[in-house]
């Protein structure tokens, strides 16, 4: 060990104290608990779309609209959100995603009226506004408060947060909004499930103002050391850099191929009910029960991609073989369909989204390690962006043609879609910018204590 007083011996950047805090398994708690209230609004009234039209009075397009504004929010704002977590903080972007989530739930308690539908509207777009501030935190919450050898994990544990709500929302407005001839009960029920998401939403509120800062007070790794030495960039030089992350080498297939992969996924999730209730008539709670299971198995797998990428770094190759199994569980899901096989179709959409979901884990690391050394939630707003500008026109062609020619061709379209991404994504490069930075400096760090060691020595 070198002696205290000579650490004048070793260059500034190995000198930054490099700490990582129990406190952080704290933080990624808090953002999962706020992420999955936020999801929870996302399908909230389409999984439930028969009650919502009769209660009302509305087509099922305006109910796919509540879906669709979430979509349709990401591109339009993830420009000046990106600026504001870059200049801001992971602090003010925290407080931005869950006091606005917390007010989305507040209006459409509102909005119990058969002549308030637009109040419903109004509501998912406040929550989808918070989502941009959500959706792009994950990775950027893990490079700053966790070491490198966690940072896969810690992401997944946050993607897990989102997709808890998912599963939720496909539990518990169809377990509580049922479809009845009283409306007084649909208004009854629907005012219950929008208190019980302020309530819950109230402490986590606490915990953001309180307990929630905007970095540890040691850095976790030497990336991180570096980073917080740059100054917050200008929105001139934002946007420089956001067009530099675009124009990396092979980012633009990434992103392309990530964009179709998870805009199809939405898509599957926003017309399951219409899907099942095709093939099987009064199956409206199978349908919800069909997505809470299947996020409940994407959960599971979204935190093992990040721990076989923390032990591997495989991250091209983890992605390919995520595509290939999505593929397979895809076609298997129109066969059971088909086939009208509902523990077939329990089972292949379960491992649909157990490996569909593992991909975003899988496809935001990547994104990191292709732009490194840029914002880490710069990638991951793109990615996201451009998932949701996917997802809004993946949904209104597939709801068309399930419209005119039903279930199965809507999805056999989805999958020509899935198996072009996967084609695109094999013109990425392999590279592993950030793992690169991480491996020279501890070299770097290791060669300069060696050299100061036998300096004192001497």
């Amino acid at each position: 060990m070198l002696p205290p007083e000579n650490k004048d011996l070793i260059p500034e950047c190995v000198k930054d104290p490099i700490k990582v805090y129990r406190k952080r398994w704290w933080i990624l708690f808090i953002y999962s608990l706020y992420a999955s209230a936020n999801a929870f609004q996302w399908l909230e009234y389409s999984i439930i779309t028969n009650s919502v039209m009769k209660y009302y009075d509305v087509s099922s397009l305006m109910v796919d609209w509540t879906s669709l504004i979430y979509m349709a929010a990401y591109p339009v704002t993830v420009i000046p959100v990106s600026y504001i977590i870059d200049v801001k903080g992971l602090r003010v972007a925290a407080l931005c995603g869950g006091i606005g989530t917390a007010i989305a739930a507040l209006i459409k308690i509102f909005a119990i009226g058969r002549d308030l539908f637009y109040l419903v509207l109004l509501g998912q777009a406040v929550g989808s506004t918070a989502q941009v501030f959500i959706l792009s935190l994950p990775t950027k919450v893990a490079a700053v408060w966790f070491k490198p050898s966690e940072v896969s994990t810690a992401c997944a544990i946050g993607v897990f947060g989102n997709q808890l709500g998912f599963a939720l929302g496909f539990i518990i407005p169809p377990t509580l909004v049922k479809s009845d001839d009283d409306l007084n009960t649909i208004a009854s029920n629907l005012k219950i499930l929008c208190v019980g998401l302020v309530i819950y939403m109230i402490p986590l509120i606490v915990c953001l103002l309180f307990f929630f800062p905007k970095q540890p007070p040691s850095p976790p790794s030497y990336p991180q050391a570096e980073a917080r030495k740059q100054l917050a960039p200008t929105f001139r030089e934002f946007m420089e850099n956001f067009k530099k992350v675009i124009m990396k080498k092979g980012f633009i297939f990434h992103m392309l191929g990530y964009g179709l992969n998870y805009g199809i996924f939405s898509v599957v999730a926003t017309l399951l009910n219409q899907y099942v209730l095709q093939h099987f008539p009064n199956g409206e709670e199978d349908a919800g029960r069909m997505g809470s299971i299947c996020i409940i198995c994407g959960m599971f797998g979204v935190v093992l991609a990040g721990v076989v990428l923390d032990k591997t770094h495989k991250y091209k190759a983890t992605c390919l073989c995520l595509f290939y199994m999505s593929i397979l569980s895809l076609a298997s899901f129109i066969v059971a369909l088909w086939q009208q096989s509902m523990i077939f179709t329990y089972i292949v959409l379960s491992v649909f989204a157990f490996f569909n979901n593992s991909y975003i884990t899988a496809g935001f690391e990547f994104a990191v390690e292709i732009t490194f050394p840029h914002e880490e939630s710069t990638a991951t707003g793109i990615l996201n962006a451009v998932s949701q500008a996917a997802g809004v026109v993946i949904l209104l062609a597939a709801g068309k043609i399930n419209e005119k020619f039903g279930s199965l061709w809507s999805l056999i379209f989805q999958l020509i879609l899935m198996v072009l991404a996967a084609f695109l994504t094999h013109f990425v490069p392999n590279v592993m910018n950030r793992q690169n930075a991480i491996a020279k400096n501890n070299i770097k760090t290791n060669e300069y204590v060696v050299i100061a060691q036998k300096r004192f020595n001497e």
